[in-house]
């Protein structure tokens, strides 16, 4: 599978109206602007962190020369006071913080850890409001923003580029990183509508690869609501966003996507003639062990041939004949209980590969949560007709 996830290291929120308390083990992530009953706005920001030593390790290990990109993922738990199009901010963070072991409105509050004023724990590490990052090729700035009227300097810190420009991946992220001898793409915005789906699936593959460069240092990302929303006092503007954490008891937990074309075949030219014709088709999945342990990396084979082949004649059986899908054949996995696409069909990334032995696609069981059982269905057009198989072609990824 050209698609492979991990896992954040650590994430927390930071919460203006406590500026000391930390929520590092906390369930729920949160973004937001809510307004006290004395007419008091206060933010919610929160950062989390992938671990470096992994993403050094898929672009080396995996990706290689492929083309590639990386989505930031996290999904909605709850969202509130969304009456406008509401725009979130992705933005790589520019100060080391520590994780923390607090809980929301802990009594006492934990301080152990991140929060609004500090980014190791109360008393230690303010957040720096501005400065220059340096490394061989040039100078990045960072920034901050906060109200002193309401919470007090803090809120974490980000890398922007020369022109201005915040590294936004907007609405979600869309970054393009900075220094004078690099070029990068421009900013792009994502709204969230009343009815929109509220999940982030953020394009940051340029925040990406200034870490797997060094033209910055890897602190993970800050999600926050524009500055426009932040700190308003208007009753009309209270969005709250609130996303799973790594800590979250359920299947829903942050991840870094990675996706790369790794498709490859041997259909051309004589070849050509073993694809198949009709829609009527006869389909099974090979290498299926059923069972397999979150550290396996699988490669599925799909067996194929016609339901109704041809009359000819010839000295041996028809379904001896080794068959290959379309080219433009496609494999997703849903997860079985939920009925939800873990890994979406996709023309770039889930491409179906052939070789000698036949039509395959790889699949990392890493990225992909242990304990629970998944279907595969496979995607094809044939003669301008597009058809899904699903046919209880599943598989079991358990803890090892």
């Amino acid at each position: 599978m050209a698609i492979y996830k991990i896992f954040p290291t650590k994430d927390t929120t930071l919460y203006s109206f406590y500026p000391t308390m930390n929520t590092g083990l906390d369930a729920i992530l949160e973004t937001s602007n809510i307004i006290d009953i004395s007419g008091t706005p206060g933010v919610a920001r929160y950062l989390i962190q992938f671990d470096q030593g992994e993403i050094l390790d898929i672009y080396s290990n995996k990706i290689g020369n492929s083309s590639y990109d990386v989505y930031f993922k996290n999904f909605i738990a709850d969202a509130q006071g969304l009456n406008q199009n509401t725009f979130l901010e992705i933005l790589p963070l520019a100060q080391s913080w520590n994780n923390g072991t607090g809980y929301t409105l802990d009594n006492p509050q934990e301080v152990d850890g991140a929060s609004w004023a500090y980014s190791n724990y109360s008393g230690s590490g303010p957040w720096s409001q501005a400065g220059t990052y340096t490394n061989p090729t040039g100078s990045i700035n960072f920034t901050s923003s906060f109200s002193n009227l309401y919470g007090g300097a803090g809120g974490g810190n980000w890398f922007y580029d020369i022109s201005g420009s915040l590294y936004v991946v907007a609405g979600y992220v869309l970054p393009g990183y900075i220094s004078p001898q690099l070029s990068f793409s421009s900013s792009a915005n994502v709204s969230f509508g009343l009815r929109s789906n509220k999940d982030i699936e953020a394009n940051v593959s340029n925040i990406s690869n200034a870490w797997i460069n060094n033209i910055i240092p890897n602190y993970g990302f800050i999600v926050k609501l524009t500055s426009s929303l932040e700190f308003s006092t208007n009753q009309n503007i209270q969005p709250i966003f609130k996303y799973y954490s790594v800590d979250t008891n359920t299947i829903y937990p942050p991840c870094l996507e990675f996706r790369w074309r790794d498709y490859s075949t041997i259909l051309t030219g004589s070849a050509l003639s073993s694809i198949v014709n009709t829609v009527d088709l006869k389909m099974s999945l090979a290498e299926n062990p059923g069972v397999f342990y979150p550290e396996s990396v699988n490669r599925f084979y799909i067996n194929v041939s016609p339901l109704y082949p041809p009359r000819i004649y010839q000295t041996s059986s028809l379904f001896t004949n080794l068959n290959y899908l379309p080219t433009s054949s496609y494999y997703a996995i849903k997860d079985l209980d939920t009925n939800e696409f873990v890994v979406n069909f996709d023309n770039n990334y889930t491409q179906i590969s052939s070789d000698i032995n036949g039509n395959y696609f790889d699949v990392y069981m890493s990225g992909l949560e242990p304990e629970r059982y998944y279907s595969v269905l496979i995607k094809t057009n044939i003669n301008g007709s597009t058809k899904i198989f699903n046919d209880d072609y599943y598989f079991k990824v358990i803890n090892g």
